[in-house]
């Protein structure tokens, strides 16, 4: 797999027969909410069509932050931070998590001002999170030649390594009791009675009272089979791994021309501040009107092309038989090309205007999907339609700090227990019961 090297996680053999819950999909969203259900006495199986965190778990900048959150998320991202600074006590393994602040600069006064707006939302939390002058950003990043108006900090923001995290999650969540498959597709659901009753492997069929469906980026394709339509496209980030740097910056940094992070080996995840691709395909039509308020605001930083994606798509079956082989069993890790063009420009520019960064060697190169929803704010969330079928799915790009309480809410909506914090504006609901699709204030960059 020419994606990130994940921490190798070994699958267990022997499949259940009946659980509590099965969780689909095993990524860090999917490892987190097992963990949780697990931990609240109930009986989970994890089943992963490839393996433990090798999709867009592994893929993502390894950014964990309030900064800039939708505000409909501060209350869960709150419960997250809580949460990281102790998690890898609670895993006995290592995540690599590091509080070292969040910075995002700020190339105009238009552009500093609306962070200065969005910071007030922490202060009914009392978090501190407060704005820079051009000449407190250089003093917090000497050497880099760039003078913005000013910047956005948020000392509590940290960062944790995506390639560790969810298979230390995923191992703690087996020492609970927990089976994780992996290599091991689910096709589908079945009912009883007008209620889930069981899920249908690629191994055998097991029997459960509730589903939840993490699959990231394949969600849609999975819902679709079973008439839930879940608004949802895919974009293509394209990141570059270096080798060590002398003298990086400890806290993580966002410009319009680069975002960085150190990483725990000393090298830097390097990504575009705000180049994604975009692959038009059938659902991008199916969608387009949901998804149009969002691509009014952030039209200059997406890149629409049309590829092979549009005809492979296309093909794949829609209604695929139970005793057959799935879309999912033929395509076990999503691992997309990444952009050279994007990715190395992004380092060169970085280099240009920050000379500690100019001899900095390329370790590696990856592209990930990353599921997104109309307004960006993730669906944890029952389905009314089937009971029993949850989805934690749409995180936009958020998923993998906000991972742990996302989890623990979802286990909470799974077993009735009081939830961690209001779950209303993460239900599945507001995309057809007339609810006015709303952006997060600050989308324009």
């Amino acid at each position: 797999m020419p994606g990130p090297r994940v921490v190798p996680f070994h699958g267990d053999e022997v499949l259940p027969k009946k659980v509590d819950v099965v969780v689909i999909g095993g990524g860090i969203i999917g490892a987190a909410t097992a963990l949780e259900l697990a931990e609240q006495g109930l009986a989970v199986a994890v089943c992963e069509k490839g393996g433990i965190g090798h999709e867009q778990s592994s893929r993502n900048w390894g950014w964990v932050r309030l900064s800039r959150r939708d505000p409909r998320e501060i209350p869960l991202m709150i419960e997250a931070v809580k949460m990281w600074e102790t998690l890898d006590k609670r895993l006995g393994r290592d995540t690599g998590y590091k509080r070292a602040g969040i910075t995002f600069a700020c190339g105009t006064e238009e552009q500093f001002n609306t962070y200065a707006e969005w910071a007030k939302y922490l202060e009914p939390y009392q978090i501190e999170s407060h704005m820079l002058d051009g000449n407190e950003f250089a003093e917090m990043f000497p050497g880099l030649q760039i003078k913005p108006f000013g910047a956005l900090h948020t000392s509590i923001d940290g960062r944790a390594e995506p390639q560790k995290a969810a298979p230390a999650i995923a191992e703690a969540a087996r020492e609970k009791g927990v089976g994780i498959f992996t290599e091991c597709a689910v096709r589908g659901i079945e009912t009883s009675a007008g209620k889930l009753s069981g899920v249908v492997t690629e191994r055998g069929v097991i029997q459960c009272d509730a589903v939840v469906m993490a699959g990231g980026a394949w969600t849609n394709l999975f819902c679709q089979r079973f008439g839930i339509d879940v608004p949802q496209l895919n974009v293509l980030n394209s990141v570059i791994m270096t080798e060590p740097v002398a003298g990086g910056p400890d806290g993580a940094l966002w410009t319009k021309a680069f975002a960085l992070r150190k990483r725990q080996d000393g090298g830097y995840t390097i990504a575009s501040g705000h180049e994604n691709i975009v692959d038009l395909v059938p659902n991008s039509i199916r969608y387009g009107l949901k998804f149009l308020p969002s691509l009014k605001e952030e039209w200059r930083t997406l890149k629409f092309r049309l590829s092979g994606r549009f005809f492979e798509e296309l093909r794949v079956s829609k209604n695929w038989k139970m005793d057959e082989a799935s879309p999912f069993e033929y395509n076990r890790v999503l691992d997309p090309v990444p952009s050279k063009k994007y990715a190395d420009g992004t380092l060169a520019k970085l280099a240009e205007t920050w000379p500690i960064f100019a001899n900095a060697a390329i370790a590696q190169r990856w592209g990930g999907y990353i599921d997104v929803v109309p307004d960006a704010v993730p669906i944890i969330s029952a389905v009314s339609s089937i009971p029993g079928f949850h989805i934690a799915t749409g995180f936009s790009g958020h998923g993998f700090g906000i991972a742990p309480a996302a989890g623990r809410l979802m286990a909470d909506l799974v077993s009735g227990r009081k939830p961690i914090v209001d779950p209303t504006h993460f239900r599945f609901s507001r995309f057809s019961d007339g609810s006015k699709i709303e952006l997060m204030p600050d989308m324009r960059q």
